[in-house]
């Protein structure tokens, strides 16, 4: 099992179309507060349907409680400031893939902590993927190479 972790995430319907994507391959989904908008199940509930009851979902109250409680587990982050290519990684069971904010990333504290930095390769005239596309990518690769 791969986890996804999303620090502070501020945009509502990104994060119900993540946990959709979470429910169907059966990845773990961590959130690290706060986030940028009341976690409200019946205002979510039209745009993630019933997969919230599917996902297995977990709040952390901050980075510092994150990184506590998963210091004896590989973190990638996902960012566009980094020139290693998400599909040549070696991916094992277990890791967390680290995406930062949609407004922001992660601070450069948090990005200069975690040791494996990757990115999706991308048109250069552009700025960034959506995180839901991001998550629905790099997933796909990390659980193609473990054979989940």
């Amino acid at each position: 099992m791969i986890n996804i972790a999303l620090y502070q995430p501020d945009i509502p319907q990104n994060t119900a179309a993540i946990i959709r994507i979470c429910a169907c391959f059966d990845i773990n989904l961590e959130i690290i507060k706060p986030c940028g908008y009341f976690f409200d199940k019946k205002k979510l509930d039209r745009i993630y349907l019933d997969y919230l009851d599917i996902c297995n979902l977990r709040f952390y109250e901050s980075y510092d409680d994150f990184f506590s409680k998963k210091k004896d587990t590989r973190l990638i982050l996902l960012t566009t400031k980094s020139d290693s290519n998400y599909t040549k990684f070696l991916y094992k069971k277990n890791d967390t893939l680290v995406f930062g904010k949609e407004s922001a990333g992660v601070p450069e504290e948090i990005h200069n902590s975690i040791q494996n930095k990757l990115t999706i390769k991308m048109n250069k005239k552009t700025r960034s993927f959506n995180i839901a596309s991001s998550v629905a990518i790099v997933a796909s690769e990390a659980l193609r190479q473990i054979n989940l």
